[in-house]
């Protein structure tokens, strides 16, 4: 029996079938055409499509997003490939002042996909950031960040038929994890999160690789006779805060994990509207979980030491079910 797609297979699979539907999609960035990209999130799509259609640049991301403006606002759907988010920092005034801009400056369309792995892993701080809440905060940018194989492709197909400019994250410690995939036309809405676990008792409320943690947290307190239900946001912008609001009146305990520092965080901006809409359902306070405000250490224990661990899940969790 045939293994289920990687995290990196189904981004292939969305793109290769995106890329026959539609000639303008084309892909930049660098070590593509060899390698497949860091992560082989391309492999093998420069040898199925061409030099034309999956570009080498140069080192220079502000470049690669430049050229990726305007080729979109002459009617192309180019993907830029950053490989890490953080080199996004090259090109911020690309990002953010053109790409994100243009529409409400001049009423054109810039449909640009931004793809880089985010998340933390062993890689020391210039490969650790976690951007999530800066683009999340720009007008004009939508932000995806799939925490499984369906997701991403089904999010990237949704993201490549999409008029304007998406920054597509995906975690590169799910680089390897296995799961089904959809067909050519099961495209994952922006906006729209998933139960990822159902509960009664409290809702945890997270994305991306925080799922893995954030399940074997629930797993340990349904041994204890809790039922945690799980929402997987699948975007960031736009964000589904009716499914986190109607979370609250369901069960009356949240949680928000993410793996960014806490302050000025996605996890933030989660608690303070959920108790807004819905103060009158809660039982006690929303308690976020995220990082210390660090840079990331080359040192593996001290990295562990900075980010949410499933004991922290755990912990946050018998304290809102304490309520």
């Amino acid at each position: 029996m045939a293994s289920e797609p990687t995290y990196s297979e189904a981004y292939q699979s969305g793109i290769r079938e995106e890329m026959n539907n539609n000639p303008k999609i084309f892909i930049m960035g660098t070590d593509l055409q060899e390698r497949g990209g860091h992560f082989a999130q391309v492999k093998g799509i420069a040898q199925e499509f061409g030099g034309e259609r999956v570009r080498d640049t140069p080192i220079s991301e502000a470049a690669m997003i430049a050229a990726g403006v305007g080729a979109a606002m002459y009617g192309m759907r180019p993907v830029v490939d950053l490989n890490f988010m953080d080199f996004a920092l090259g090109a911020m005034d690309e990002i953010i002042n053109q790409a994100a801009h243009i529409r409400y400056m001049f009423n054109g369309s810039v449909p640009l996909i931004i793809r880089a792995t985010s998340g933390i892993a062993q890689a020391g701080a210039h490969h650790n950031n976690s951007f999530e809440s800066f683009f999340a905060h720009t007008p004009g940018l939508s932000v995806a960040v799939p925490g499984t194989p369906w997701d991403v492709k089904g999010l990237l197909k949704t993201a490549l038929r999409a008029d304007d400019p998406v920054i597509f994250m995906m975690h590169k410690k799910l680089t390897g994890m296995r799961g089904p995939i959809g067909g050519p036309e099961d495209l994952v809405p922006f906006g729209k999160a998933r139960i990822a676990r159902e509960g009664a008792d409290a809702t945890l409320v997270t994305y991306g690789y925080t799922l893995i943690p954030a399940m074997k947290a629930a797993e340990t307190l349904a041994a204890e006779g809790k039922q945690v239900e799980i929402l997987d946001l699948r975007t960031l912008f736009p964000m589904d805060m009716d499914a986190v609001i109607e979370a609250v009146k369901r069960t009356g305990r949240m949680v928000v994990v993410d793996e960014a520092p806490l302050f000025a965080s996605i996890t933030a901006e989660i608690a303070a509207t959920a108790s807004e809409a819905a103060f009158d359902s809660l039982k006690g306070p929303i308690v976020r979980v995220g990082a210390q405000r660090a840079p990331l250490s080359a040192d593996p224990g001290m990295v562990e030491a900075t980010i949410p661990s499933i004991s922290d899940i755990e912990a946050a969790l018998r304290k809102v079910l304490s309520y």
